[in-house]
């Protein structure tokens, strides 16, 4: 089986792994300041905050916001549920704006539609690892008054016109197993607002800035130094992470690009892709549907993933939720009924890409 994704740290994350283990200080320490620093580089911004893990990171950002109940934050409605529930653990209302097909992400002009007098701050999600349209709704929240939190779990070192995702307002990154890179669980917060950076560090420590001298009501959001010390070797080398990724989006468009019935992602004008997923899309045409594509690929051993199969809202235990306010969303309900995501991590071999273009050929001609 060629697999959809892949965990394969190499020598430099042990060795400083077990540097952490012999020094006695596997908590929050110096790992984690370093991880922080070189996060902060990459994205172009004064802070990173790391955290235990991606949602803590949205919930982090969002409860530094200061909402009021009734308060509310508009997001996509395709997206990973960590994005609606950290909306609603930070006790704000959740409004939804449908997306395009072109890069799965949310679609400015409905964005712009969804806000109303409640509304006080908008949530793209960077999906896949392309960011979404940030040359307009940077603006949009900027024009609006509206504070702008960036879930880019899936998009480290993704760029619009040179700036980095996580740059435009609070940037919330994962660092789950499955991530471009990856402590097993973990997240990081961006921003350059000096005020919210240090009302992140405050409040992920219980509270305290000293030791047992509260100013707040915090939480134990802390990353550890073991964790911390798993990723700084890949930071360092997230550029050739990057050339490798795209370079296998790029054979797989090619040699996918002329099937019929399915429609190959593209990078937008402007924005550097880092393709955590590289996802198609069945079309009018195709002989087979999503589903039976994905089941004749992983008989042929080619991994595969839908993400997502539903909207993010159309779950039994959000539909009568008071703080969900469903919307019409035709085109996030269309994608998600037609979304595959194939293998394309820096691990794929020349041999594996080219089995998955020619698996996908065959499903393609049935």
């Amino acid at each position: 089986m060629i697999p959809i994704s892949t965990v394969r740290l190499g020598e430099e994350p042990e060795r400083l792994a077990v540097e952490v283990i012999r020094s006695g200080m596997i908590a929050q320490g110096p790992m984690v300041q370093r991880l922080e620093t070189a996060f902060a580089d990459l994205v172009g911004v004064r802070h990173a905050v790391a955290v235990n893990n991606g949602t803590t990171a949205l919930v982090a950002a969002i409860q530094a916001l200061d909402l009021e109940p009734g308060d509310e934050v508009v997001t996509s409605p395709f997206t990973f549920v960590a994005s609606l529930n950290a909306i609603l653990e930070a006790g704000a209302t959740a409004r939804f704006a449908d997306i395009t097909e072109d890069d799965f992400c949310v679609d400015p002009a409905a964005l712009d539609a969804a806000v109303t007098g409640r509304t006080r701050a908008l949530m793209p999600v960077h999906l896949y690892g392309q960011c979404a349209d940030m040359t307009r709704i940077a603006p949009l929240a900027a024009g609006k008054g509206l504070r702008l939190v960036e879930d880019a779990a899936q998009a480290h070192g993704a760029t619009v016109g040179g700036r980095g995702a996580g740059s435009y307002g609070l940037g919330c990154f994962s660092l789950y197993g499955t991530k471009n890179i990856t402590t097993g669980e973990g997240g990081i917060v961006t921003t350059d607002d000096d005020a919210l950076a240090d009302t992140l560090r405050v409040m992920r420590n219980q509270g305290m800035r000293q030791r047992y001298v509260y100013e707040m009501a915090g939480h134990n959001y802390r990353l550890t130094d073991l964790q911390a010390a798993l990723a700084i070797p890949q930071l360092a080398e997230y550029p050739d992470t990057l050339a490798r990724r795209r370079r296998n989006a790029g054979r797989l468009t090619a040699g996918l690009a002329d099937v019929t019935g399915l429609r190959t992602p593209a990078e937008q004008p402007g924005r550097d892709h880092v393709w955590h997923q590289y996802t198609v899309l069945v079309t009018d045409g195709s002989p087979v549907d999503r589903d039976e594509l994905a089941s004749k690929l992983t008989e042929r051993g080619i991994g595969n993933g839908v993400y997502y199969p539903r909207v993010v809202f159309d779950y039994d235990c959000y539909r009568d939720h008071p703080r969900v306010v469903a919307a019409e969303v035709p085109v996030a309900r269309s994608v998600a009924a037609r979304c595959l995501s194939l293998p394309v991590h820096q691990h794929l071999s020349d041999s594996d890409i080219d089995q998955v273009i020619s698996a996908v050929r065959e499903v393609m001609k049935a």
